[in-house]
């Protein structure tokens, strides 16, 4: 791994992340450290987004305020990312910057080779007590309202009036549209 360098983490100003990467790769190319400072990345992911019942997607960072990079650590690099503007420092104990292991970038969810299959996730803007409408299923067009909301699973338990009676159904997020 070293010939390749180790991936550290810079700490940025929040919104900085993508300026401090292209001031980085700009400073990288006129010194000529390509062979000191490889790859530069601000990890992001793809959520889709449900509002109104309408999907969007976006991109989103995953780590706001840090821009991981794949260097070899010496003097020269070390002040190169250091005196970037709009890094605050690296991450590590007082000024000596710890490169990530294995398990930590693994443990990240972060993928570096950019070849993982982005990870979608609906962020559903609704909460308990609002009235939401089943889009598809065997309860289509039925309106409940939500009692709980899993975020994990992406579902909600709703509530339903079934032979005049309160029955939870559980649903997932893209199965329903919130009622104005």
């Amino acid at each position: 791994m070293d010939e390749k360098g180790k991936w550290y983490v810079a700490h940025t100003y929040s919104g900085y992340e993508n300026k401090v990467k292209a001031t980085l790769e700009k400073t990288v190319e006129n010194r000529d450290l390509q062979d000191q400072i490889f790859e530069v990345v601000v990890p992001l992911e793809t959520v889709t987004e449900q509002k109104n019942g309408k999907n969007k997607t976006v991109q989103k960072k995953v780590l706001p305020g840090y821009v991981l990079v794949r260097m070899i650590m010496n003097d020269d690099t070390w002040y190169v990312v250091r005196n970037t503007r709009g890094v605050t420092g690296f991450v590590g104990p007082g000024s000596k910057p710890v490169p990530l292991s294995e398990e930590e970038i693994l443990a990240l969810g972060v993928d570096l080779t950019g070849e993982a299959e982005p990870k979608t996730v609906v962020v559903f803007d609704g909460k308990v007590g609002d009235k939401v409408k089943i889009l598809k299923g065997a309860w289509e067009s039925t309106v409940g309202e939500i009692k709980t909301i899993n975020e994990g699973k992406q579902t909600l338990i709703i509530s339903v009036e079934m032979f005049g009676r309160e029955t939870p159904v559980e649903i997932s997020y893209s199965d329903v549209e919130l009622m104005d």
